[in-house]
C-alpha cells in the first residue's frame, strides 16, 4: 500500500494518517494496462449514466505508470488515470478518477489525487488540469475543495454542443519531494 507522507496529508488538510483517511482495508498500487476490462466494466454504473466512451483503452496502455487502482476486500474501490504531458511536461493532467459509490466521501479520490499530485510536481510540474462535463456539479465541487480555479463552461470544448468546465491548480507551491513511497510513483 502506497502511504502518503504526512505532508502530502497536510497538504489536502487531512489528518496524517492513512487509517483516518480511508481505512486499513485499501491496497493502492500502479495501474496496469490489464486494468482496464475491470475499470470499464463499472464506470457507466459508478456514474449512473454512460461514460465508459470517456476512457478509451489508450490511457491504461499508455499512461498506465503514472495511473492508480485501489481495491478493497469487495474488489476495485478507486481509480484514477493521469499523467505527465509528453507535450508540455511542466503540465500534469488529471483525466479520470472513480470511486465506486459506497466508498466515496472516504477519503479514497482525494488521496489518489494527493499522490499523483506530489509525484507530478516532483518531477518538475508546475500546474496541474482537468476537465469535466459542465453539468458534473459533484466533480466541480470537488475540484474547489482541492483548491483548483473553476473556468465557467466553455461551449464546443469537446466538439459542438458538448460544454466543458476546465480546472486548473498551480503546483509551484507544493513541497518538491519525490515522496511517494520513496521518491517514485510507479512502483
Amino acid at each position: 500500500m502506497i502511504i502518503p507522507t504526512s505532508s502530502q496529508l497536510r497538504y489536502l488538510g487531512k489528518p496524517a494518517s492513512i487509517d483516518d483517511m480511508v481505512g486499513d482495508d485499501v491496497e493502492s498500487r500502479v495501474a496496469r494496462p490489464q486494468d482496464y476490462d475491470r475499470i470499464v466494466a463499472v464506470i457507466d454504473d459508478w456514474w449512473g449514466r454512460p461514460v465508459r466512451a470517456s476512457l478509451p483503452r489508450l490511457f491504461l496502455d499508455h499512461f498506465w505508470a503514472t495511473s492508480r487502482v485501489t481495491d478493497d476486500e469487495y474488489g476495485l474501490a478507486a481509480f484514477l488515470v493521469a499523467f505527465v504531458s509528453p507535450s508540455a511536461p511542466e503540465l500534469a493532467y488529471l483525466h479520470f478518477v472513480g470511486v465506486r459509490p459506497d466508498r466515496r466521501r472516504s477519503g479514497l479520490a482525494e488521496s489518489l489525487y494527493g499522490e499523483f499530485l506530489t509525484y507530478a510536481s516532483s518531477v518538475g510540474c508546475r500546474q496541474a488540469r482537468a476537465v469535466t462535463a459542465s453539468g458534473n456539479e459533484g466533480s466541480i465541487r470537488f475540484h474547489q475543495r482541492l483548491g483548483f480555479d473553476v473556468s465557467a463552461p466553455m461551449p464546443n470544448y469537446n466538439g459542438v454542443g458538448r460544454a466543458m468546465v476546465t480546472f486548473a491548480r498551480s503546483l509551484e507551491t507544493m513541497t518538491r519531494t519525490a515522496s511517494i513511497g520513496s521518491a517514485r510513483l510507479p512502483a
